[in-house]
């Protein structure tokens, strides 16, 4: 199984959105299956085969206040500008908390990454693409 440390290293080599699909294919290859993210507090969850389960905070996150009104346009232009490279990883996460964001889900099956708001309303479902 995969370890804190061996998660730490993945994350200490995202930079940008633009590194992220190397990130996903780093986590795949140590076990990882799912990833829950939650905006407010950093807090990471990675979970592997058979109930298996991490958890990962950042470090020196900023406590952030979820937006109750949800906006999928909002969230869609700071993804763009993320997946550009033009915004660090803190910065996403402030825009994706003004966009109502509370937590991200990333399915290393699927590959697929869901952006879910406060209800757990889906603002947007995006493909991971491989690397």
């Amino acid at each position: 199984m995969f370890s804190i440390e061996e998660i730490k290293t993945a994350e200490s080599k995202i930079k940008t959105g633009a590194d992220f699909p190397r990130f996903i294919k780093e986590i795949k290859d140590l076990g990882v299956i799912r990833n829950d993210v939650y905006v407010a507090n950093g807090l990471s969850v990675y979970f592997g085969e058979e109930d298996y389960s991490l958890q990962a905070s950042q470090d020196e996150y900023p406590a952030l206040i979820i937006n109750n009104e949800s906006s999928a346009e909002k969230l869609q232009h700071a993804l763009k500008i993320h997946q550009n490279g033009e915004t660090d990883y803190i910065t996403f996460c402030k825009q994706a908390a003004d966009a109502g964001v509370e937590k991200w889900v990333i399915d290393l099956n699927e590959m697929t990454c869901i952006y879910l708001d406060t209800e757990q309303k889906e603002l947007i479902k995006e493909e991971i693409s491989s690397i």
